[in-house]
């Protein structure tokens, strides 16, 4: 014995203090957990101290000081940018006498995108994943916070967790699968009739008015991010009073992850109108933000999804998933799946309450996916027409 197969578990307060390689020799190919992106949200203050996500990172490292497991892990001061909504949880909490906040989130800041949350090196050894789990809650205990939540985790991860006395959680979002369509004609075959014809007018009345760009890599300059950056502006103003990402986080993203960007921008008499914001990943083309001023019937459906579903088609990715909420976007050929998160509360009495929730949600949830496919799916039956 070398003392190689001991683990130990630290904190740390800033993803600068590991190194990029150490970090994403973990974290994998999901672009959302890798290094790049983290940092870039802690670097640009978008996720800080001052907004309420201050950086408790746990690594996992061996004997010899390797990092072989970590997990993106914040101290939070309120339940905002997180898009699994707990603020009735909060709510009932506090009005019983608790003091719900700070709470743990282990998260990937403002982006509901499910993937890994429990980080591992692929030849990590097997107790690792328990090893980290039980340092979460450790760190839970020690920080003496309400509650430790793990949100948009996969489902092997989801499990782990639940195996281990987390609470699972249900939700749904909408996807796009790519059953190996050679172009989007072939896609829309696919489609009744009535949903072919719907989509082929509104692309066409999308880009009656408006010339769109696809732009990735070297395409992408700072005139696009400031163009973008108004964009997104202007619709967190409407939908949600304040922005979460900061200017200089876009900057770093073209720095750092440009190869991993698609922005699709839409000009208007020669200026720019309207951006969708999309990362790519291995298998996976990521819808984030959008934005636009201006009023463009249909340019939402064609930037967001219409020319995600051609460039994933003509890329060879399985799938597009097109972030939170929208039951619009099944009527396009994005249909429901299930998100999991997962929860560890201190409160025996109040995790009784949380659970039963959960599991009369789950139930909901589960039927209203059935419910959505049966009514609003887009796609041919046995016994529809060509």
């Amino acid at each position: 014995m070398d003392g190689s197969d001991r683990l130990t578990l630290r904190v740390i307060d800033s993803l600068a203090k590991v190194p990029s390689a150490a970090w994403d020799a973990c974290a994998g190919t999901n672009p959302f957990v890798g290094h790049a992106f983290l940092q870039a949200l802690e670097e640009s203050g978008s996720a800080t101290d001052e907004t309420g996500w201050l950086s408790r990172h746990l690594l996992l490292e061996d004997g010899a000081g390797t990092l072989i497991g970590a997990a993106p892990l914040y101290l939070k001061s309120h339940s905002y940018g997180e898009y699994v909504f707990d603020h009735g949880w909060a709510a009932a909490y506090e009005h019983a006498g608790g003091r719900y906040y700070p709470k743990l989130q282990v998260a990937v800041p403002f982006t509901p995108v499910p993937g890994p949350r429990l980080l591992l090196r692929p030849n990590a050894m097997a107790d690792a994943t328990c090893s980290l789990i039980a340092g979460l809650i450790e760190v839970a205990k020690r920080s003496e916070v309400s509650s430790l939540h793990v949100t948009f985790p996969t489902a092997a991860d989801c499990d782990a967790l639940a195996e281990a006395g987390f609470l699972r959680r249900v939700g749904r979002q909408f996807h796009w699968e790519n059953h190996g369509y050679r172009s989007f004609d072939e896609f829309l075959a696919a489609l009744n009739a009535r949903k072919r014809k719907q989509i082929r007018r509104e692309r066409r009345e999308a880009n009656a008015t408006v010339a769109i760009e696809m732009l990735s890599g070297g395409g992408l300059k700072t005139r696009h991010w400031d163009a973008f950056f108004r964009f997104y502006i202007s619709t967190s103003d409407r939908k949600w009073g304040s922005p979460y990402l900061t200017r200089e986080f876009f900057d770093l993203l073209g720095q750092r992850m440009a190869d991993k960007v698609l922005l699709v921008m839409a000009k208007h008499d020669g200026r720019y109108v309207a951006g969708a914001l999309n990362l790519i990943g291995p298998d996976t083309l990521y819808g984030r933000n959008w934005g636009c001023i201006g009023d463009f019937p249909f340019l939402h459906f064609e930037a967001c999804y219409y020319r995600a579903i051609e460039f994933a088609i003509a890329s060879g990715l399985k799938r597009v998933e097109a972030g939170a909420q929208g039951a619009h976007k099944i009527q396009r050929g994005y249909l429901p799946q299930p998100t999991y998160s997962a929860h560890w509360i201190r409160d025996p009495g109040f995790r009784r309450a949380v659970e039963d929730f959960l599991r009369r949600e789950a139930v909901a949830v589960e039927n209203e996916m059935e419910e959505l496919v049966e009514g609003l799916s887009p796609f041919r039956r046995e016994n529809d027409g060509p």
